[in-house]
């Protein structure tokens, strides 16, 4: 037990960060994403021992990337509110940093954004990942640029992989 617990422990330490970093990227929130991605770590230790070394890392992917989506199908990311917030509108001729761009994103889309290009995962692992079809990651690959770049008029046109 105590040798399943350190090897968890050292999994943990190496790879939370990036995992978080990745439920970040589709959430877009840092506490929300540090509680899925625990959430997701915690499922992971549950059948730790079923998992092979080599695919540790694909496989926590997978059930961090799994509870964002999850958790945005089932909560609405938007909170009504009887007031609204006072805050100055921005002038339409300025170009919206990246984070309000991948705001434009649908989950999905954000998740593949991320993990192709933040991960550095080829289309295969990602629709592996995902579960999806190679065609489906490359078609919502280019519809995610396609928005980016048209919210982002200087981001450079990136060559596929």
């Amino acid at each position: 037990m105590r040798a399943r617990e350190q090897e968890f422990t050292e999994f943990f330490a190496a790879h939370a960060a990036g995992l978080r970093r990745t439920a970040y990227l589709v959430v877009h929130d840092w506490h929300l994403a540090e509680d899925l991605t625990q959430q997701g770590m915690a499922k992971l230790y549950v059948v730790w021992r079923r998992t092979r070394p080599d695919t540790r890392l694909a496989y926590a992917r997978r059930i961090v990337v799994n509870e964002c989506l999850s958790h945005l199908r089932r909560k609405r990311p938007e909170t009504p509110t009887d007031v609204v917030p006072d805050h100055p509108a921005r002038p339409r001729d300025s170009p919206l940093d990246l984070g309000q761009a991948l705001d434009l994103l649908p989950p999905r889309q954000r998740a593949i954004v991320a993990l192709r290009f933040l991960d550095d995962l080829s289309v295969a692992e990602v629709a592996d990942l995902l579960g999806v079809a190679e065609g489906t990651v490359k078609s919502q690959t280019a519809r995610a640029l396609d928005t980016l770049r048209r919210h982002l008029p200087d981001l450079a046109p990136v060559e596929d992989r």
